[in-house]
């Protein structure tokens, strides 16, 4: 069932696949909507009731007008479906917002799969003139430059139309990010606080610096396991999404089961 779902300030498009099993919540990246798990559903929706929604500005969900944060999104979303404690499966800016939420209230997590998660706080290295093109093409409100620049950067295991159609939903949000998007609390020094179940899966595709972050992430979250996934960029939901999800299952144990 598709439904808007009322954020402050705002709305986000969500979908409800309902039913009596237990629910697991599903955050897309920030180079994609949700339809980049429409291939990882099909195992998933065997055992369990599926919630998936839009970030502000992309695929189905309306543009922001008024600042935002993803992590109070989250929680609102959480709230409209009466969800008390549920597994996330987060990748990439969505991993992000799921640990940054399960730190402010472990007690609404059951488990975390995070699919190569970025983290606030982390030491990124500069990238000047990547950051340089990127904020050009901003500037100049280039969605078909930022879709090229996405798939340079984040698609290594091939630039075909199943890479360019999430790129292509996600690329006008990019344009509002900046006004209106407010960053979540840094969290990368406090992920040894983490108490929730968690798996990081990250492909040997991937930028090599998001790479070491995720390996170090995993080395920071108590009992986390890290699964490296062979031929994979930073489209794993897309790339291999059987693995995806037997991964989500098997290693959230009876937390997801």
């Amino acid at each position: 069932m598709e439904l808007k779902v009322q954020v402050s300030g705002g709305e986000v498009w969500a979908d409800d696949t309902g039913g009596d099993n237990p629910p697991v919540v599903l955050l897309h990246p920030g180079v994609g909507d949700s339809r980049i798990w429409d291939p990882v559903l099909p195992k998933l929706t065997e055992h369990h009731r599926v919630i998936r929604y839009d970030v502000r500005g992309y695929g189905r969900s309306p543009k922001p007008t008024v600042p935002y944060s993803l992590r109070d999104d989250l929680v609102a979303v959480l709230d409209h479906f009466g969800l008390r404690a549920v597994p996330l499966l987060g990748c990439s800016m969505g991993g992000s917002t799921a640990m940054s939420r399960a730190l402010a209230a472990p007690e609404r997590m059951t488990a975390l799969v995070l699919l190569c998660p970025g983290v606030t706080g982390y030491p990124w290295p500069e990238e000047p003139e990547v950051e340089a093109e990127y904020e050009a093409l901003v500037k100049a409100g280039d969605v078909d430059g930022l879709v090229a620049l996405g798939l340079r950067e984040w698609a290594a295991a091939g630039a075909d139309e199943s890479a360019v159609a999430p790129l292509r939903a996600a690329a006008p949000a990019w344009l509002t990010e900046d006004e209106y998007q407010r960053e979540d609390p840094p969290i990368f020094d406090r992920l040894h606080e983490l108490d929730t179940p968690a798996t990081v899966m990250v492909g040997d595709l991937d930028r090599p610096p998001l790479i070491e972050c995720n390996e170090q992430v995993a080395a920071r979250i108590p009992g986390c396991q890290l699964v490296k996934m062979s031929g994979v960029d930073h489209l794993p939901p897309l790339r291999v999404p059987d693995l995806v999800a037997t991964t989500a299952l098997s290693h959230c144990g009876a937390k997801l089961l």
